[in-house]
């Protein structure tokens, strides 16, 4: 399975069986699956959605939102929780307008599920952490 480290961008080959072992990146010796949300800008993004293995869970928020704010908490203990099942990464949209253009992204937060570079879904409007659970059950492969 092909990971992308969250550190350097690298991509990493980790068999399925060593993904709960703490893998470390062959490049910077960085943890590959930290268990925290990964911030993406336009630079970072098309690498990290498409190389990634695993699904990639993008929370698309800004600063000034307070739903945002309210789902920060859930967003990271989501990210620690599935840290073997799935990336999570967050793209603020004040910083990367394009990539908030690019995937029509009309209310905040939105959360977008890519598998191997393709939106596969997508849900806008915080939540709490078990309906952010019971969501991720449905959508991630």
């Amino acid at each position: 399975m092909n990971v992308v480290c969250s550190h350097c961008q690298a991509i990493n080959r980790v068999p399925d069986a060593r993904l709960s072992q703490n893998p470390i990146c062959g490049k910077c010796g960085a943890p590959v699956l930290d268990g925290a949300p990964v911030a993406l800008d336009h630079a970072r993004f098309g690498r990290f959605i498409h190389k990634n293995d695993l699904p990639v869970i993008v929370d698309f928020w800004a600063s000034w939102c307070g739903p945002c704010k309210m789902m920060a908490p859930v967003f990271v203990q989501a990210a620690a929780q599935w840290s073997t099942r799935c990336r999570f990464a967050k793209v603020n949209t004040e910083e990367a307008q394009a990539l908030a253009q690019q995937y029509a992204i009309r209310s905040i937060p939105t959360l977008v599920v890519f598998h191997r570079g393709k939106e596969i879904a997508r849900t806008a409007g915080a939540m709490d952490a078990e309906n952010l659970r019971r969501w991720l059950e449905r959508v991630a492969p």
